[in-house]
């Protein structure tokens, strides 16, 4: 195993590299470029660390060390330098996600240590579209930016994705204060999609990671009742079409294999797979 010398911590001056790394693709490193884009590598604003492989000379890999830990174009002998330093630290992370055959060495080593996780899932396509859907595929007039007076509105619709998804509610810990604010943020900036009928939400979806080149879609629900009607294909395509025009060129996102029904709706709106992720839960 290689020793912590091996990788180092980066700072400011690396910040040209380290988008170098991040551009050799831009869709699967989309959350480390969209958190570098926003605050840089300073510790303190990102909330995390990035650590750079090798520890001299260019760089050929990096890891985000926050709430996730997320490899970036990590070969094999970077993630044996991650895992020492992630060992030698222990766990802090509440996730590890990112390319499946990067995500899967890593855990295989950190298992021992960090095990056992509350899911594994080892398989989420990752999907992404550059166009509008087709003409044929109907839109959703009704969807659009969701209101900061909506705030109490869409949140228990947030709360219910999240949980549907992860298996557990964001407002363990401290009562939601984080993830509200988090939900608040994305309305302000104009990321969180609705369709909201007489005060219920139908429909949403959140743009959660944004570059110059390529933006990460989030969170897409429809509510229980409502489902089997096609709003989400019609909710899917109006987000797509007002996202390519105001966010970015590219609209990426990832979703769980077993989820038959969720990807057959990407796919009708234009979605294609070009890789595969693994995320690891505790």
């Amino acid at each position: 195993m290689l020793g912590t010398a091996s990788i180092r911590q980066l700072d400011s001056r690396d910040t040209l590299e380290a988008f170098d790394v991040i551009a050799r693709d831009p869709i699967a490193n989309c959350f480390v470029g969209a958190r570098l884009h926003n605050t840089g590598l300073d510790p303190w604003r990102l909330g995390a660390e990035v650590w750079g492989y090798p520890a001299e000379g260019p760089l050929e890999s990096l890891c985000y060390a926050g709430a996730n830990l997320v490899p970036v174009e990590a070969t094999p002998a970077a993630i044996e330098a991650f895992v020492e330093r992630c060992r030698r630290q222990g766990r802090r992370c509440s996730s590890i996600v990112g390319p499946a055959e990067q995500v899967g060495p890593l855990w295989s080593l950190l298992a021992p240590h960090w095990g056992p996780p509350r899911a594994i899932r080892s398989r989420q396509p990752v999907m992404a579209t550059n166009r509008p859907p087709p003409a044929s595929v109907p839109r959703d007039p009704l969807v659009r930016h969701a209101r900061p007076e909506e705030l109490d509105i869409l949140l228990p619709a947030c709360v219910a994705m999240f949980t549907e998804e992860v298996g557990v509610s964001p407002l363990i810990g401290d009562g939601g204060t984080l993830y509200r604010a988090r939900v608040r943020e994305l309305i302000a900036t104009g990321r969180a999609l609705a369709r909201i009928d007489d005060g219920r939400v139908v429909f949403k979806a959140e743009v959660g990671a944004v570059t110059p080149r390529v933006c990460q879609l989030q969170g897409v629900w429809v509510n229980p009742p409502m489902r089997g009607r096609g709003i989400s294909v019609a909710g899917l395509a109006t987000v797509i079409d007002l996202v390519l025009a105001d966010v970015a060129p590219v609209l990426s996102l990832y979703v769980n294999d077993y989820n038959l029904a969720a990807r057959a709706a990407y796919r009708r709106v234009g979605f294609t797979e070009c890789g595969v992720f693994s995320s690891v839960l505790f």
